[in-house]
This record gives C-alpha cells, structure tokens and sequence, in this order.
C-alpha cells in the first residue's frame, strides 16, 4: 500500500496553510480588536503609537507621555489578567424574536474563584451584523466569591433572518476599562429573527371551493372533510370497502355507504423575489468580496424586497384564521413550496420559511414556473405579489388564467413599472411602495 508523504513546499499544502494563517489572523483581528480592547482602550493605542517618536531620544518631552501610556497599558493589562473571572454561567436565550424587537435572555452568573470579581459583564465576543449587544458594557461592579447574580443580555435586530450567535462569555473591565478579560461560559447558538409585518383588517379574494384528491389527509379531518350521508342500492364496479353488511342482512339486497366528497379552497401565494443587480454594481460588489441577498447592493432593492415578503406574511396571517389551505411559492436561490393552513401546519412555520427567503438576482420563474404550475389546476386563487411588472410576470400571470384559476395581482414597486400593467386582461392589481407597507398603511386588499 502506497502511503504519500507529507510535502510542506507542495502547492497544495502551501496554498492549505495560507489560507488557514489568514483565517487565523482574521479571527484573531476580530478577538482583539472588535472584542478584546475597548472604544477608551483603542484611543489609548492610538497615542500610545503616536507618542511613539519619543523613542528617539528622553529630552524629547512626548517620551514622558509615551511613558505613561506604556505605564498605564502594562499595569491594566497585569491587573484585569489577575482578577479575570472565573464565574459559571447559566440560562438560556430565545430562539427566535421579530425584526424590530429585541431579543432578551436572561442568566445567572455564579463566581467560582478565589477572588471578587469586579466590574463584571456579559457579552457576545462578537455579533455578525446588523445584529447587535445593546447592553455589551453594562457591568456589576462587585460580585463576591461564591456569590450569584441575575443578569440579562439584549440584542438588537433589526432585520429578519437566521444568524449564528457567538460563545457568549463574562469578561470584566477592571480596571481602567480599557480592556475585556475573560472566557467563553456558555456555547454558540442560533437566533432566527422573523418578518416584521402589520395585521390586514380584510382581504378580499375571488375564491370557490374545487375537488382535492387527497383531501382528507390534507384538510386533516377539518371543514368539509368526508363524512358519512346513507345508504345507497349497490352499483357493479363499486369498491367492496363501502359495502354496509348490516344494511345488506336486513334488506336483503347489496347496500353501500355514500360520503360526501372533499371540496374545499385552496389559495396559491406567490412571492416574486427577482431583483437583478446592475452589470458595474455586481462587479464592484464582487470585488468586495461581499456576497448578495439579504445584505443587498442597495437600499432600494432591500426596501422593497422586504416590503414584499413583510406583505406576504399579512396576507398569510389573514388567511390563516379563515378555512383556507395555503401553498407557499417563493423563488429565491432556492425555491420554497410549504403548505399550511386548516391545520396542516401552523403560521409560525410560515413566517420561519420568509425569515430565510433571499434575494434572486437571476430569473426564478424558469424555476418556480413548473412547480406553480403543477398545483394550478387544484387552486382556486393565486395570489401573486410581483416586485415589477414585465414580460416575465406576464407570461406567468397568463399561466395562472389559464389553469381556470382566480387571479389576484399585487405590485410592490418604487415608482413606475418596467411595463405598463394591462388592467384589462390581468384585471385590476393593487400597487403599493415600500414605503407604505412599512409604515402599516396597507389595511385591505
């Protein structure tokens, strides 16, 4: 058996452990520099290097301030590497929280060693944005050995997604507060943080009952699900399951139980979330090494992606509470297909599948058009909530009419659309801007 040798000047092990020193260093940059030194710490360097032309000779008098500086960065540094806490950590953090709302945790903190800890906190290391601690520096100036104390932790999130929480530990800033000294207590989790969105008063839709193959396991034995109406003669061909042998025994002649069929209405509800990105701005934003979606290349884009998707979440919100079966299409990078409604799953789960649609920079309809399609002929109303109007919504507009369903279009657009809409072949549509959804102007559709 041939065994390889390790080569440390071969290509591949150097191009290996290049990237894993600059990863290195870019989490040691972020310790330091985001985590370890504070906003007074940071100015403190700041002179401390520009005093540094002091060096050049003791009858300059910066070599004093240069001193002192030095002084006073050795003896914070000694001192909070002392009394670094050595407490045990205990409580959780909520799963999840809404965009615009703070999620609080709330923990115990018990000092485990030999000496009080002073100038105590609780804090991330570091938060990936726009998530972040609004009480990072919020300290207890004296917990004694042995004792316990309640402290709560604060997150800012404004924006809806699912974000990766760092180790979340207890540092102090003793004593000069110019450095956080201490450990990680407690492991990194998840924070899921859901579509904010503005309840509707009405929504108005052309909907009607159709035949679902299927029903009963889909509507969950709520609403018309099949029951049981009489006895009816046999018919030959007839599957023999529905034979009533009670009936048969006392008439003498083949009877068979007759239920009602499962006709119920199901609504379609379509997110478009195509927003291509300019040629020269998807270069520079390559350049930066930064990846598109939810931090989007520009405000706009975001604004109205957002207003679509908090939108989206009203309109399944109000349809949820009526005896609906709802079918989710959004198109992003991935293409999301989730049934709810009549008890088939909660709206929870909804808004858990919008806290995670991304921004398609490419056509999707190419993608989302197959699954809608499929499902078409069993819709009573499709729902589309269109970010423009062009010549691709149309075609899938048309698709909709077509399959014999209801159509219902809702435009969410900063100013005009890329095509003018034909009210009279599509219908009449609702055009809303960011702007208002934002703001919960939006009451009925």
């Amino acid at each position: 058996m041939h065994v390889s040798e390790y080569d440390p000047y071969s290509p591949t092990i150097r191009k290996k452990d290049s990237f894993t020193n600059r990863l290195l260093l870019v989490r040691m940059h972020k310790h330091y520099w985001y985590y370890r030194v504070t906003y007074p710490g940071k100015v403190l360097l700041f002179g401390f290097f520009l005093s540094g032309i002091g060096t050049i000779s003791v009858s300059v008098p910066i070599y004093n301030l240069f001193s002192i500086l030095m002084a006073l960065i050795l003896v914070d540094g000694l001192a909070s590497w002392f009394f670094r806490p050595r407490c045990e950590l205990e409580g959780d953090f909520p799963a999840q929280t809404t965009a615009g709302q703070p999620a609080v945790g709330h923990f115990t903190v018990t000092n485990r060693g030999w000496l009080p800890v002073y100038d105590m906190a609780v804090a991330f290391r570091w938060l990936e944005k726009p998530l972040t601690q609004i009480d990072r520096d919020d300290t207890l100036n004296y917990l004694p050995k042995g004792e316990s104390a309640e402290v709560t932790v604060t997150i800012d999130a404004p924006q809806r997604g699912f974000y990766a929480l760092p180790k979340l530990g207890v540092h102090t800033l003793f004593p000069f507060h110019l450095n956080r000294s201490g450990s990680a207590a407690l492991p990194g989790k998840s924070l899921l943080v859901l579509p904010a969105f503005h309840k509707l008063t009405s929504v108005d839709l052309p909907v009607g009952s159709k035949f679902q193959p299927g029903g009963i396991a889909l509507t969950s034995n709520v609403g018309e699900s099949p029951e049981y109406v009489g006895n009816r003669e046999y018919v030959p061909g007839e599957p023999a399951r529905r034979l009533d042998f009670r009936s048969w025994a006392r008439l003498g002649k083949p009877v068979v139980r007759e239920y009602q069929e499962e006709y119920y209405c199901r609504i379609a509800l379509i997110l478009d979330t195509y927003m291509p990105t300019e040629p020269w701005l998807k270069r520079k934003w390559k350049s930066l090494g930064q990846r598109t979606g939810l931090g989007t290349p520009t405000a706009e884009t975001t604004n109205v992606l957002e207003a679509g998707i908090s939108l989206t979440a009203s309109i399944a919100d109000a349809l949820a509470r009526g005896e609906y079966l709802i079918d989710l299409f959004a198109a992003g990078p991935e293409l999301y297909v989730f049934r709810a409604g009549r008890h088939t799953a909660h709206f929870d789960n909804v808004l858990e599948i919008l806290s995670c649609v991304d921004r398609c920079p490419d056509d999707p309809f190419e993608t989302i058009g197959p699954a809608v399609f499929e499902e078409l002929s069993n819709v009573s109303t499709a729902v589309c909530l269109f970010l423009d109007w062009d010549h691709q919504r149309e075609k899938m507009a048309r698709a909709v009419l077509d399959s014999g369903a209801s159509l219902k279009t809702i435009i969410i657009h900063d100013g005009p659309t890329t095509v003018p809409y034909n009210a009279d072949e599509f219908g009449e549509a609702y055009h809303f801007t960011s702007e208002e959804i934002a703001r919960g102007k939006v009451e009925t559709i």
